[in-house]
């Protein structure tokens, strides 16, 4: 079980930027092939900006050709909530972190096998730490 973490939103906005705000507490969306994390390759982990709750492995990262890294699956299946989201078609769903409920993206049944997913990420509210090997 994963601790939540919870916060006003005067409290969420001055630990965030502008734009991370708008995405983690406004389902907001960064500019396609404009993101910081879209073409790194480096092994590591991508943590939630707001409150570093580990989300997604560099193994399970895949170019997806949308203009956002994307994911096969999260790091664990608690690290993250799949909600239902209108207006995404069928198969979309948003992606919220399990501990603080932000925003992150969205999910699609159209990934690579195994997993046939696709998380879609906003890189503006993930944070990356390299992994020594």
């Amino acid at each position: 079980m994963i601790e939540k973490l919870t916060k006003t939103n005067e409290e969420w906005k001055k630990l965030l930027s502008p734009l991370q705000y708008h995405i983690l507490r406004e389902k907001g969306t960064e500019p396609a092939f404009a993101n910081v994390f879209l073409e790194n390759e480096e092994p590591g982990f991508y943590h939630c900006v707001a409150c570093d709750n580990k989300l997604f492995s560099s193994d399970d990262k895949y170019n997806s050709g949308t203009g956002w890294p994307s994911f096969s699956k999260p790091i664990t299946e608690k690290a993250v909530i799949i909600a239902p989201y209108p207006g995404q078609g069928t198969d979309g769903a948003e992606v919220l972190c399990a501990r603080c409920e932000g925003h992150l993206g969205h999910a699609f049944l159209d990934g690579p096998e195994p997993t046939g997913q696709r998380f879609c990420m906003n890189t503006a509210v993930l944070k990356f730490n390299k992994r020594s090997n």
